[in-house]
């Protein structure tokens, strides 16, 4: 069993620019989710407010999925997992936003839309399929000893 959850969490290695790009995608985005999720996670079971659909442990999950994810992006760590929160949470922001609210993919006035939304879970199913890349805790805790 150990084996095989090191084998989930073991980045894939790539050339030395693939590697720094990843690094630059992870840092850059995962700093943006950090933002994102900062004033959520300060009120992570109200931070849409009282009349708020949604249940405070969802709402919770989605702050922790936004600054924790952010924060293991940043750092490559169990990035699998940050992916998956962040792309669930991006794929009901997604729904939300195109669906419930009507908003289009992309705003032609500056208005409301789905666009950050989808773009951030496409980025999030990019590291859950590729990794973090060897610039990474991924890659100190999971690597095979075996290779360099």
């Amino acid at each position: 069993m150990t084996g095989q959850l090191k084998k989930a969490f073991r980045p894939v290695s790539y050339s030395n620019f693939g590697a720094v790009a990843l690094l630059f995608l992870r840092v850059i985005v995962g700093l943006a989710f950090m933002l994102h999720g900062w004033g959520k996670i300060q009120a992570p079971f109200s931070w849409m407010g009282p009349d708020s659909p949604i249940p405070g442990f969802l709402l919770a999950l989605a702050a922790l999925s936004e600054f924790g994810g952010g924060l293991a992006w940043i750092l490559g760590l169990l990035t699998p997992l940050a992916s998956l929160g962040i792309a669930i949470t991006m794929a009901v922001a997604a729904s939300f936003h195109m669906i419930v609210q009507g908003d289009p993919f992309v705003s032609q006035t500056g208005g409301p839309s789905g666009e950050l939304a989808v773009v951030f879970l496409a980025i999030a199913i990019l590291l859950m399929a590729f990794g973090p890349g060897r610039l990474s805790l991924d890659q100190l805790i999971f690597r095979d000893r075996g290779s360099r």
